[in-house]
């Protein structure tokens, strides 16, 4: 997919309005208006495409993909395979997917088919390639898009059997699927393979082993299905460029893994704003780190597939954007490493669920109700943008998320059953980075490390001896290191490494792991900085989790907090350690915010990175850059100044940097 500007516009589901043509031409005129030039269509049409088995109705499709063509508007075509229709449901209810107690759902909602279903498969190639035939070679369409939304899981009897083959391909025998499970504990060995089945809440649901393998097998069915339909149009379309849309904290999929697959990465955006709990620059933070991991992915720009224009209706309490917000949110996306801002919905659907979902054009179809004037502005700003698509990120700092990781160690039963609160670790560290004006990457551990000056390993739970021996590796040529608590526990079938650990990091760290304490919620011990240590780190609380270290007799770490109380006082609670050319910071626990702001600070001047704003910046006020486009976003309802420019109250600045100097584009 080749582009020269920045995307605006979205989902548009045109059929809801097909007896009235009058809508349909009212659309057309407001898309002007706002500055669209994209949308998607076809995402839940199956229905409509296919009213019955192998009557195809594509005229209608081809009649509004032509029409926004002629005015200046492509499209994403989406597969339909993410909803199927009722016929097919109940004439053949093997593509209905099985729940964890083995109960077969009826025709209901989305993402509601089997992945490992022959049958489905064929029908889902039969229209996609009636799709492939009619539009692959047309102008109007420049993306395909894949399904809708993928996740969740299918146990049917089809899916049983496809797990017993990916196990079988993956450790090649019993006697090897038993040992990475420690089957033999609890009595649990299997003696033939169809003794396995997946964990069920009324059978097995606590052999670890298993429930991770399960894990991996859904992420691996659902990127089989995404390779199927891809292949089923680039069979007809060489040519053709695909995406999929990712999710926030996603679960259900390896999105390392997905990506590699991806032409293009894109993702649906839906932050919580305004909540009692959290400042709007909380929010746009933790919109920043999922923004930063999707563009990590592929490593070049990605697409915001959807958003709201103005609010949900499926978070707890739908709050509306306040004046200001839709455009920071947008142009956030963008400051990111976006090339698109596209909203869920255009046009507010009449029924349904999602009937009181935010959407550009309301019930009321006027276009001066605020949505629609903000979706404008936005869209015109987005043309002044222009210069920033196709730009990429600077590479600094990376952190390392791994979804096997995750999902072991959300698995795991000890030592916090309450939880561990893995993002909540991540932004412990990615929002210090992002208020120091550092560009952070997310990193997993098949990747490279090449090009950063800071590496942060944040809860590795399940680590890997290769990056192990990676990070050992770059440290030794220069890098810093950042290993906190819970990292280097059990290896990639969640079996305990035996001996000391971190497994693989001891030396690097220069300690070792003797004990770890869960604390309660609100539960917290002191800790204090040793006299005369460097960098000098402000006093802290300890909170989670308390790891309990003792120092390596030969090469020991410098200790630069210690515990204070409890019987682990005067225990490391944080260290350092000299490997090398580079070092390794080891955290004992969770502390609070203020120390990653004063313990980044120091580290990123001693690793030579550099913030991305040549100013420094007010409080609430966030920094990104694109190449040669410095992006400052004031997160504060009231004006702020920087360097004489003055940001309205949620307001963005762009600058460009044109023969060394930077000069305002926005």
């Amino acid at each position: 997919m080749e582009h020269t500007q920045l995307l605006h516009g979205g989902d548009y589901n045109p059929e809801q309005w097909l007896d009235r043509p009058d809508i349909l031409e009212q659309d057309l005129q407001l898309m002007k208006k706002a500055h669209v030039n994209v949308v998607t269509l076809g995402v839940f049409s199956w229905s409509l495409l296919e009213p019955e088995e192998g009557v195809y109705h594509l005229d209608w499709l081809a009649d509004i993909i032509h029409r926004l063509y002629q005015n200046g508007i492509h499209t994403i075509l989406a597969t339909p395979s993410a909803a199927r229709p009722a016929w097919m449901a109940k004439k053949y209810p093997e593509v209905r997917r099985v729940r964890p107690d083995r109960v077969r759902e009826l025709y209901r909602r989305r993402q509601n088919y089997c992945y490992s279903s022959p049958l489905f498969r064929e029908k889902v190639r039969a229209v996609d390639e009636q799709l492939a035939r009619r539009f692959g070679q047309d102008p109007a369409v420049i993306l395909w898009h894949i399904s809708n939304e993928m996740g969740g899981d299918c146990h049917c009897p089809l899916c049983q059997a496809e797990f017993r083959r990916w196990l079988k391909k993956r450790y090649g025998s019993l006697e090897a699927l038993n040992k990475a499970w420690n089957s033999r504990f609890w009595s649990h060995d299997f003696s033939d393979w169809e003794e396995i089945e997946s964990p069920a809440p009324q059978g097995e649901d606590c052999l670890q082993g298993l429930t991770l393998d399960w894990k991996r097998f859904v992420s691996d069915r659902h990127i089989d299905f995404f390779r199927f339909e891809r292949d089923v149009i680039r069979a007809i379309v060489p040519q053709a460029k695909f995406t999929a849309n990712l999710m926030y904290r996603f679960h259900d999929i390896d999105y390392h893994d997905l990506a590699r697959e991806l032409d293009v990465v894109s993702w649906d955006n839906y932050p919580t704003w305004h909540k009692a709990t959290e400042t709007v620059e909380q929010t746009a933070l933790d919109t920043a780190m999922m923004h930063d991991l999707f563009y990590s992915l592929k490593g070049k720009p990605f697409l915001m597939m959807e958003s709201s224009p103005s609010f949900t209706n499926w978070q707890p309490v739908s709050k509306q954007k306040r004046p200001g917000v839709a455009m920071l949110s947008a142009l956030q996306a963008v400051a990111h490493g976006s090339d698109s801002v596209c909203y869920f919905q255009w046009r507010a659907s009449r029924g349904g669920e999602e009937k009181f979902h935010g959407a550009v054009i309301g019930h009321d179809g006027r276009e001066d109700a605020r949505p629609f004037r903000e979706t404008a502005q936005v869209g015109a700003a987005l043309e002044q943008l222009a210069p920033a698509t196709g730009t990429s990120r600077p590479r600094q700092a990376a952190i390392v998320h791994d979804w096997p990781n995750m999902w072991a160690l959300e698995g795991s039963a000890g030592p916090r059953n309450a939880g561990l609160g893995y993002w909540k670790e991540l932004a412990c560290h990615y929002n210090a980075l992002a208020r120091a004006g550092i560009a952070v990457d997310f990193v997993g551990q098949d990747s490279s490390l090449e090009g950063y000056g800071l590496v942060v390993v944040p809860m590795l739970y399940l680590l890997r001896e290769e990056f192990a021996q990676k990070l050992c590796d770059f440290a030794r040529q220069g890098g810093a290191v950042v290993v906190s608590e819970w990292t280097g526990v059990v290896d990639e079938s969640d079996l305990c490494w035996l001996g000391d650990t971190p497994h693989g990091l001891t030396r690097l760290l220069g300690l070792r792991r003797t004990e770890i304490d869960g604390m309660y919620d609100g539960e917290f011990r002191r800790c204090l900085p040793v006299e005369g240590a460097v960098p000098a780190l402000p006093a802290t609380r300890a909170g989670v989790l308390c790891e309990v270290a003792a120092l390596e007799e030969s090469d020991p770490a410098q200790v630069l907090l210690t515990y204070t109380e409890d019987y682990f006082a005067g225990c490391p609670a944080v260290a350092v350690h000299r490997f090398g050319q580079g070092r390794a910071y080891y955290l004992a626990s969770r502390f609070e915010p203020k120390f990653y702001d004063a313990l980044y600070a120091s580290l990123t001047r001693e690793a030579g990175l550099q913030p991305v704003s040549p100013w420094p910046l007010p409080k609430g006020v966030l920094a990104t850059r694109r190449d040669g486009l410095l992006f400052l976003q004031n997160c504060n309802d009231s004006p702020v100044s920087v360097s004489g420019v003055e940001l309205p109250g949620y307001g963005t600045a762009v600058w460009a940097d044109r023969d060394g100097s930077l000069q305002r584009l926005l």
